[in-house]
């Protein structure tokens, strides 16, 4: 299988708090590996780095082949990204945003196709700060899949949807795995990560304290169910830096 995203021996501190310590992870084609922990555990830190927007203090990072911080301009094309929280102007539309998205590319997909399979075509002549907070949630998606990439980040990918727009989105999203797609998302929905998830990392306090499957997880806890397994592995700690 082949590797698309090797990390080996990352580590990265501020200050005297080391926010991720020596993280080795390694995720092949259209696998799709979930990053697990309570606020603070160091996902962000550690996604921020493998991006290449943070600078690890040790270790090394690789996406395709390619650093992510010397070859940025060429992994652009490669790579997308959805974050929980996106800031845009106030007046512009779904269309609009995604125009401008799509010209950024050199081979985009077809932008019309994803606000639909999405369900926000009808409001492709909304303004973006007029949707409601899941239908933002699923134009980030969307803007995150428009540079027709080889992976993708998903923050929290399906907080604020419904049901149904969760369904829509999984099933959406297993169909991109199949043809290929690598997926690194964070998610603290447990039901998500058993039905997307190949294999999955636990954070706690910048360590993982598990990486494996969903079965493997709940297997080596005393537990039945991943949620309780999830509640076990990290005790839900509470780090006043949410955003490590």
């Amino acid at each position: 299988m082949e590797t698309m995203i090797q990390v080996e021996n990352m580590s990265k501190s501020y200050g005297s708090l080391k926010a991720v310590k020596n993280l080795n992870l390694s995720i092949g084609r259209g696998q799709v590996v979930g990053l697990l922990g309570a606020n603070g555990a160091g996902k962000s830190t550690t996604i921020e780095c493998i991006l290449g927007t943070k600078k690890q203090d040790q270790g090394t990072v690789s996406i395709l082949g390619m650093d992510p911080q010397r070859d940025r301009k060429k992994l652009f094309e490669k790579v997308g990204v959805q974050f929980q929280e996106s800031n845009y102007q106030d007046k512009i539309t779904v269309q609009e945003l995604c125009e401008v998205t799509h010209s950024l590319y050199k081979d985009p997909s077809n932008y019309r196709n994803l606000l639909k399979q999405f369900g926000l075509l009808d409001k492709a002549r909304s303004m973006v700060k007029e949707l409601s907070g899941g239908q933002k949630q699923r134009l980030f998606i969307v803007l995150a899949l428009i540079p027709n990439p080889q992976i993708v980040f998903l923050d929290e990918l399906t907080t604020g949807l419904d049901a149904r727009a969760r369904r829509d989105v999984w099933k959406y999203l297993s169909e991109l795995k199949k043809d290929g797609l690598t997926i690194l998302l964070t998610s603290h929905f447990m039901d998500e990560v058993e039905i997307l998830c190949d294999t999955i990392l636990v954070l706690k306090k910048g360590n993982i304290i598990f990486h494996g499957t969903v079965a493997e997880a709940v297997e080596n806890s005393p537990y039945e169910k991943l949620e309780d397994a999830y509640l076990w592995y990290t005790d839900e700690e509470v780090i006043e830096d949410e955003n490590i």
